[in-house]
């Protein structure tokens, strides 16, 4: 077999598996809250690997290997704020939204959640947050499939839109047809995979180049500063690199898994396994971007000239260590990336069409089975949106997705945090810290003299926490409405304390 042919037998495999699962989960699928919370009863293992795998995306298979390469450790603090953010999101977060999500009605959304927590009779709040969600998260899809009809092109020479229509195609079938339990499912799948793939190139690597003493050597012989992760950096740009860490509290298709959970004292099991996959992975990546500059130097190739060239270390690395079929695989890693992270915006999307907004708006007593019906419609709908604004190949939504982080997590993380552990927060509260957040996020992000010094979500999020808390405190609340809202929040605390004293 040609090498191409052994390359596409891997990702041929790779996505007949992803529809296998696709089609196993859609026969345990039978209600609105199994396909868009597996009817909160998803093993914590599932639930950490998924929210990891959603999260990383092709960053870090091709973003943090590519920094690391060409600037070395240097690059490595967003890294850090980002597995820093993730332990407290899983210990503070994950146990207490599990928990208060069910007191609140059975929330099965982020925004419903503000609507049931808050009592938010108007439903302002909930439609907001909805509108919000679907717009950002739309382009956040569009730019997945964009990815993916990249990384057709590249590989295999093939038109962009063929590659495109192909990752699109595969990815919406399963979440379709499976909904939140097929995600999950092969969010797995996708998780083990990555984090195997960048061990895998990491340690083969080393191997080839005579061991670590050798493989440091090398690294050094090229550049000196390589493992110095000051050189360079301001303290205002490790600040910043670091505030990447405050977004995770806000990302709606990461802490949604925390509600799925089966109850909240696994969320210490779930914190274990998930820190772990991340740390592992991550320190993978950073072998791939280190191992890389010796590796590939000694072998003559030399990833220069521009950014993209230098993401594809781990690409290249992969195809000069392994035999054709494994090599398939280690591609396949890069696809489960992308996928993994769109597959899980698709289903948030979907549900803030069915659930925040047609549910919010009209209050319709619906049949589970023409919610699920609506649910798998808006999958779809939102999928051809998406795939008609990835057609162009707009730069803008590229970065739109970049700018989409500190959005969420300036628009959300501050009244999540504040709904979970004050219970003065009152509706106009949060939509005003919401509204704040967003705003500051806007503005700074758009003016180069502020977002060059300092990243836009750190001002963001604590001007929302600041509207949020003032806003509240002179925001009258009647006698009843605070007594039913402590009832609820001191439920939802004692459902929580279970995993609090774990570490």
């Amino acid at each position: 077999m040609s090498t191409n042919a052994w390359t596409i037998a891997a990702l041929v495999l790779y996505f007949a598996a992803m529809i296998f699962i696709g089609f196993y989960a859609y026969k345990r699928t039978t209600s609105h809250a199994g396909y868009m919370l597996a009817d909160r009863q998803l093993h914590p293992f599932t639930a950490a690997l998924s929210a990891g795998a959603s999260d990383m995306s092709g960053w870090l298979l091709m973003g943090l290997p590519g920094a690391i390469y060409v600037t070395g450790l240097a690059e490595g603090w967003i890294a850090v704020g980002l597995t820093v953010g993730a332990w407290l999101n899983w210990k503070f977060v994950a146990p207490r939204l599990r928990s208060y999500t069910k007191v609140a009605n059975d929330s099965i959304t982020i925004p419903t959640f503000f609507e049931n927590r808050l009592h938010d009779k108007k439903h302002i709040l909930r439609i907001a947050s909805g509108l919000v969600i679907l717009f950002f998260f739309t382009f956040y899809v569009s730019s997945g499939m964009v990815a993916g009809g990249t990384f057709f092109q590249a590989t295999f020479g093939t038109s962009y839109l063929t590659g495109m229509l192909i990752v699109s195609g595969i990815v919406v079938l399963y979440t379709l047809v499976g909904g939140f339990l097929a995600v999950s499912y092969t969010d797995v799948v996708q998780g083990i995979m990555m984090m195997l793939a960048l061990g895998a190139v990491t340690i083969d690597g080393i191997r080839a180049l005579g061991g670590v003493e050798n493989t440091v050597d090398l690294i050094n012989q090229v550049n000196p500063d390589q493992f110095n992760m000051v050189t360079g950096v301001s303290a205002l740009a490790i600040i910043s690199a670091l505030g990447w860490g405050l977004g995770y509290v806000g990302q709606p298709h990461i802490i949604v898994r925390f509600m799925a959970i089966r109850s909240p004292k696994e969320a210490t099991y779930g914190r274990r396994v998930g820190i772990s996959w991340m740390a592992l992975s991550v320190l993978g990546a950073i072998g791939t971007g280190l191992v890389g500059v010796a590796y590939l130097h000694k072998n003559g190739v030399e990833l220069t000239g521009s950014k993209q060239a230098a993401e594809t270390v781990f690409l290249v690395m992969g195809q000069m260590l392994f035999h054709p079929f494994v090599a398939g695989l280690v591609l396949a890693a890069v696809l489960a990336a992308i996928m993994s992270t769109v597959s899980s915006q698709l289903l948030v999307t979907s549900s803030a069409l069915v659930e925040d907004l047609y549910r919010g708006v009209f209050k319709k007593d619906v049949s589970q089975r023409k919610l699920v019906l609506m649910s798998r419609f808006a999958v779809l709908t939102v999928a051809i949106v998406a795939a008609l604004l990835a057609i162009p190949r707009y730069d803008t939504i590229l970065a739109l997705v970049a700018f989409a982080w500190a959005g969420f997590g300036a628009s959300f993380g501050p009244v999540v945090l504040l709904s979970l552990y004050w219970k003065r927060l009152t509706a106009p509260g949060a939509a005003a810290g919401v509204l704040t957040g967003a705003i500051v996020v806007a503005i700074w992000g758009f003016v180069p003299a502020l977002s060059n010094s300092l990243y836009e979500i750190i001002p963001g999020f604590f001007a929302n926490l600041v509207v949020a808390i003032v806003v509240s405190l002179l925001t009258p609340q009647s006698d009843s409405q605070q007594e039913q809202i402590a009832e609820e929040f001191d439920a939802a605390v004692a459902g929580s304390k279970d995993s609090a004293e774990e570490v």
